[in-house]
């Protein structure tokens, strides 16, 4: 079920954005479609990554304009969507609000999509929810690995009680320009190649969400879900929710990549039952934002490989 409620925000007004009820959950997401969406093609949900946004998804969907009928949607307390009311933050809170919207769309079995700390979302979600899932395709998943490269430290001592509270005194008087700076540099493999305007536009949005009063608790909270999922054992292990994954399943990973090391996408290729691997060797962790159209092309040989896609109707 959706609201007719606009979202406003004149950097992303090519993309345009609605409120969606979450079915189990009493929140609301905000959600967005390429301008030239069609409910007729097979449909597709998109999760972003620690302190992303749907728009992340933006230049990958627009390559597969016409090809699927994707949503991409903002998490909880991230993008344009609020926070969640008990303040979970968890990957399974995450995994619920993602459930509850294909559930709410009633646009079930999707293709499935997810960039890092979404990668995470829609693993545990594939595993524990097959028949809401057809494909699913993971961009840098953030699935348990605890030896982390050096330039992932940061992240992920945000998960560390007081840490972000330093951290913050720290950059209180860096700009939304230089924080910028500093996010694009960890997360491209090569960020010289960003335009004017594509930083301009990065820029807005960090300089936004930094007028938000959830912002900081939205990203550390998430943080520490994503790191307390690299400890969880038995049934709630990522690794073991992979391998009972019935998708298939794509995986991209950037061999740029600064905060999930590549080396563990061997390890994810064999644990995923029914999986083909990607490797970009210019990206980093963003593939689908640094690299679009390999993604898209990895995408479309996905869905080739699998059979035509199911239409809503036949979902139905």
């Amino acid at each position: 079920m959706t609201t007719t409620q606009a979202v406003s925000d004149a950097p992303a007004a090519a993309w345009p954005a609605r409120m969606v009820a979450v079915a189990g959950e009493d929140t609301t997401v905000s959600v967005r479609r390429h301008p030239a969406y069609d409910a007729d093609l097979p449909p597709a949900v998109l999760v972003h990554g620690l302190g992303g946004s749907s728009l992340n998804w933006a230049p990958m969907v627009g390559e597969l304009s016409g090809v699927l009928a994707a949503e991409m949607v903002d998490l909880p307390g991230f993008g344009f969507s609020p926070p969640p009311h008990d303040g979970d933050y968890s990957v399974s809170a995450h995994c619920r609000a993602v459930e509850g919207l294909i559930i709410g769309m009633g646009r079930g079995p999707v293709h499935l999509m997810g960039n890092s700390m979404g990668g995470a979302v829609a693993t545990r979600l594939a595993a524990r929810r097959p028949d809401l899932v057809r494909t699913l395709t993971l961009v840098s998943p953030a699935l348990p690995d605890l030896k982390p490269q050096a330039t992932a430290l940061p992240t992920a001592l945000m998960a560390v009680p007081g840490f972000a509270a330093a951290l913050g005194r720290f950059t209180r008087n860096m700009t939304p320009e230089q924080r910028t700076r500093v996010s694009v540099g960890l997360c491209f493999g090569h960020p010289e190649m960003l335009s004017t305007q594509e930083f301009a536009d990065f820029a807005a949005e960090y300089r936004r969400r930094l007028g938000l009063p959830y912002m900081v608790d939205a990203f550390t909270r998430s943080a520490r879900g994503v790191v307390t999922s690299y400890l969880e054992r038995g049934p709630r292990s990522l690794w073991r929710q992979a391998a009972a994954v019935q998708a298939p399943t794509l995986l991209v990973y950037g061999r740029r990549d600064k905060l999930v090391d590549s080396r563990i996408a061997r390890r994810a290729q064999g644990t995923f039952p029914d999986s083909r691997l990607v490797m970009v060797p210019d990206s980093g962790h963003v593939a689908m934002l640094e690299h679009p159209r390999v993604v898209a092309r990895a995408v479309r040989d996905l869905l080739a490989e699998t059979g035509k896609p199911a239409s809503p109707a036949e979902a139905g």
